[in-house]
C-alpha cells in the first residue's frame, strides 16, 4: 500500500471513529453537517494561524504563534487580514483553543454558537461576506438531535471536537486530505440517503468522465459553471484533473440551502480562495444569479431528472432569452430541457457543455421533441452517450450524457452505447479508469465502432423525427452466448438420469426405514 493510500485510510478511519462515538445520537444525514462544519472550522482556524505565523517569520520574528496571542493585540490586525483571507478569528476563538477549553466549558454549545457568529460577522461589508453568510446555519448547537439537555449536547460536541482534532488533515501533505475527507463523507452519506443522495452528490467517477469529456483539447478553463451544483463535486473535479493553475473561476447555483452550504464549504476545503468562486442559492430556472458572469467556457451538470418547474402564471418565461429560441418551454412536469436550454444559452461560443440526462427526454414527443428539433437544426448536439444503470446513489435507472457545442466543425452527432462500460456492484455500479478512458477515446476520435458508437449525419436524425435515443442509431450488442443444442440435450438427459437414481435411492431408504419400524 502506498503512503498516499495509507493516509487516505487513516482519514477515513478517523471519520468512522467519530461516527461510532455519536452513533444513535445523530442520524447520518444530519451528522454530516456537524462533522463537515467542525472540519471547516478547524481548517479556517489553522489556515489563518499558518498565514499569520509565516508572515511573522518572514519579517524575522521567530517562534511566533498567533494561537497564543492576546485577543486585544490581535484585534489590531483584523482590518488588514479580512481583505486578504476573507475572514477573521480571534486567538481565543481558534479551533485549537476552543477544543482545549471544551472539557471545562459548561456552556460549550453557546461558546461555539458565538464563535460561528463572530466568524460570519467578521466578513460583513467585505467582498467575502456572501461566501460566509449562513455558512454555519446547519450546525445547530442547540438541536435536540444532539441531546435532550445541554449537558448531553456539550458532551457530544466535545467528542466531535476531539475527533476532528485527531484527524490527520495537515494541509502540506502530498494528498488533498481535507478535500478527500469531504468527498469520503459525502459519498458515505449519499449512499445511505436514498434518493436524495443523488441530488447533492455526483459520484467521483461520473464527475471525472463529464470533466474529461468537456475538456478534450483544452488546457485552460477560465470559467466553469454548474447550474445545479449540489455539493460542488462536479465543479471541483476539473481542478483535480487539469490542476489548479489550469482553472480560473468556479460558478454554481443550488436551490437547497443546506446543499448550498455544503458546496461553499467544499470550495474552501479544497483550497479555493473566496474570490475565485461564486455559488448562489436560488432557483436556477426562475431566478438565475449569474447573468453578469456568463458565458462560460465549460458547463458540467447533473440536474434533477424530470422535476416540475414553476411556469404557471409566468408568461415572461417564453420570452426569456434562455428559452425563447426554441419557441416552446419544457413541459411543466419535466424541466430537463429547461436546464439544457439554460446551459446552452450561457455557453461560450467555443465552450463545451456536458450534462447528465434522463434518457426519456431523447425520444419523448410534444414540447421536448420541438426542443430537440431546435437543437439538431442548429447543430448544437455534439454527442449523446448512453450510460450504465445504477451509477447514482438512490437512482437505479440508466442515464445518458448530452454534450453540446456551439461551433462544431461538422454537421454530425456521435451516438455511443456505453451501457456495458462499468464494474457491476450490488449497491452502485461504477466506472473504472479503463471504462472512462475508452469512452473518452471514442468521443475524441469520433469513429464508427460496431455495437459501440456511430457518427450520424444530422439529416438522418431529422428523418427519425429528431429522436436522439442512442438505440435508434447504435444496434444493441447481442450478448447471448451461442448454445450447442446437442450438448445441452445430452446434459439434460444426464441430469434426468441422476435425478431418477436419487429417487430410487430415496425410495429404497424409506422402504428400509419402514421395515425396521415394523420389526
Amino acid at each position: 500500500m502506498t503512503t498516499e493510500s495509507r493516509e487516505r485510510e487513516e482519514v477515513h478511519r478517523a471519520i468512522w471513529a467519530i461516527a461510532d462515538q455519536l452513533r444513535g445520537a445523530v442520524d447520518g444525514w444530519d451528522f454530516k453537517n456537524y462533522v463537515l462544519g467542525t472540519i471547516f472550522y478547524r481548517y479556517i482556524s489553522e489556515r489563518l494561524t499558518d498565514y499569520i505565523n509565516s508572515n511573522q517569520k518572514a519579517a524575522g520574528i521567530e517562534n511566533f504563534d498567533y494561537s497564543k496571542m492576546n485577543d486585544s493585540d490581535a484585534e489590531t490586525a483584523r482590518e488588514s487580514l479580512v481583505p486578504e483571507q476573507g475572514f477573521f478569528i480571534l486567538p481565543s476563538e481558534l479551533f485549537c483553543n476552543i477544543k482545549d477549553s471544551a472539557k471545562s466549558d459548561n456552556n460549550l454549545n453557546m461558546t461555539l454558537e458565538k464563535v460561528f457568529r463572530n466568524i460570519e460577522n467578521s466578513t460583513k461589508g467585505t467582498p467575502s461576506e456572501e461566501k460566509f453568510t449562513g455558512l454555519f446555519a446547519d450546525f445547530d448547537v442547540n438541536s435536540s438531535k444532539l441531546g435532550k439537555n445541554v449537558e448531553t449536547r456539550n458532551e457530544r460536541l466535545r467528542k466531535l471536537l476531539d475527533g476532528v482534532a485527531d484527524m490527520n488533515l495537515n494541509s502540506d501533505r502530498n494528498i488533498d486530505a481535507l478535500g478527500d475527507s469531504y468527498e469520503y463523507l459525502m459519498s458515505m452519506y449519499a449512499s445511505n440517503a436514498g434518493k436524495s443522495g443523488g441530488e447533492f452528490f455526483t459520484p467521483a467517477d461520473v464527475s471525472e468522465l463529464l470533466t474529461r469529456l468537456g475538456t478534450v483539447g483544452k488546457n485552460y478553463i477560465s470559467k466553469i459553471y454548474d447550474p445545479a451544483c449540489g455539493s460542488g463535486s462536479l465543479l471541483l473535479k476539473i481542478r483535480k484533473i487539469l490542476g489548479d493553475e489550469s482553472v480560473g473561476e468556479f460558478y454554481g447555483q443550488e436551490i437547497n440551502f443546506t446543499t448550498y452550504n455544503l458546496c461553499r464549504i467544499n470550495m474552501f476545503l479544497h483550497g479555493i480562495a473566496f474570490d475565485r468562486f461564486n455559488i448562489a442559492n436560488e432557483d436556477t430556472l426562475i431566478h438565475p444569479q449569474h447573468w453578469d458572469f456568463q458565458p462560460f467556457d465549460l458547463i458540467v451538470s447533473n440536474p434533477p431528472y424530470s422535476i416540475s418547474w414553476k411556469i404557471d402564471n409566468n408568461s415572461t418565461l417564453i420570452n426569456d432569452p434562455r428559452f425563447s429560441p426554441a419557441g416552446v418551454l419544457a413541459p411543466k412536469s419535466k424541466a430537463d430541457f429547461a436546464f439544457i436550454m439554460h446551459s446552452l444559452s450561457w455557453l461560450d461560443s467555443n465552450g463545451t457543455a456536458a450534462i447528465v440526462c434522463f434518457p426519456g427526454i431523447m425520444y419523448r414527443a410534444g414540447a421536448e421533441q420541438k426542443i430537440r428539433e431546435y437543437l439538431v437544426e442548429n447543430n448544437f448536439i455534439d454527442s449523446v452517450i448512453q450510460m450504465p444503470d445504477n451509477l447514482f446513489f438512490g437512482a437505479s435507472i440508466a442515464t445518458c450524457i448530452l454534450v453540446m457545442k456551439k461551433n462544431k466543425s461538422d454537421n454530425k452527432i456521435l451516438f455511443m452505447d456505453a451501457s456495458d462500460e462499468c464494474i457491476k456492484s450490488i449497491n452502485n455500479n461504477r466506472l473504472s479508469h479503463e471504462n472512462i478512458s475508452r469512452i473518452v477515446e471514442a468521443f475524441t476520435k469520433r469513429e464508427n465502432i460496431k455495437d459501440f458508437c456511430r457518427v450520424v449525419d444530422c439529416e438522418e436524425v431529422k428523418r427519425e423525427d429528431f429522436n436522439l435515443s442512442v438505440s435508434t442509431y447504435v444496434a444493441p450488442r447481442d450478448s447471448r452466448e451461442k448454445i450447442d443444442i446437442s450438448q445441452l440435450n445430452n446434459e439434460i438427459i444426464s441430469i434426468v438420469q441422476h435425478v431418477n437414481t436419487l429417487r430410487d435411492e430415496i425410495n429404497n431408504l424409506i422402504q428400509e426405514i419402514t421395515q425396521n419400524e415394523q420389526n
